[in-house]
């Protein structure tokens, strides 16, 4: 079962148990589903594999953290804490982050198999290691070691 199947079998699930939180969180990412599937449209029908519903996820992931942290430093606390529970819902369906130190292991590697040796060369380890780590860690954790490992 794919996971766009799974959010669709997750929403009928909890509109048929009246969980109104949970089933406005997974209209909001079968919209987001859905216009990216026509965005991606060309003439023909098109099915969105799991990496672009990864994409889509973490996207929405992200601005529900930018929210989160809005909110707090606004001191709107209980908007904070409904952002927080649509982003729990949200993430059920992304896969397992790598940890610190997985991801110290393959920037390691990929600035080793890319031969960069200064900042300067940051594109080419950005361009190299995103695709592999895409949906499984923030982008900006990415670059920081990155940048890190190369200021060294």
């Amino acid at each position: 079962m794919s996971i766009y199947d799974t959010i669709l079998s997750d929403l009928k699930d909890a509109m048929k148990s009246k969980d109104k939180d949970r089933t406005r969180v997974l209209r909001s990412l079968k919209a987001a589903l859905l216009e990216k599937e026509i965005s991606e449209r060309k003439g023909g029908e098109a099915k969105l594999n799991d990496d672009q519903i990864i994409q889509v996820l973490t996207k929405a992931a992200k601005q529900r953290k930018e929210s989160i942290e809005q909110f707090e430093n606004a001191g709107r606390d209980e908007l904070a804490d409904n952002e927080k529970k649509e982003l729990k819902v949200i993430e059920e369906y992304l896969p397992e982050m790598m940890s610190e130190e997985e991801l110290t292991k393959l920037v390691d590697a990929t600035i080793a198999q890319v031969n960069a040796t200064s900042v300067q060369d940051m594109g080419k380890v950005m361009g190299a290691i995103m695709p592999k780590v895409r949906g499984k860690a923030d982008g900006s954790m990415v670059n920081k070691l990155v940048r890190q490992k190369l200021s060294d």
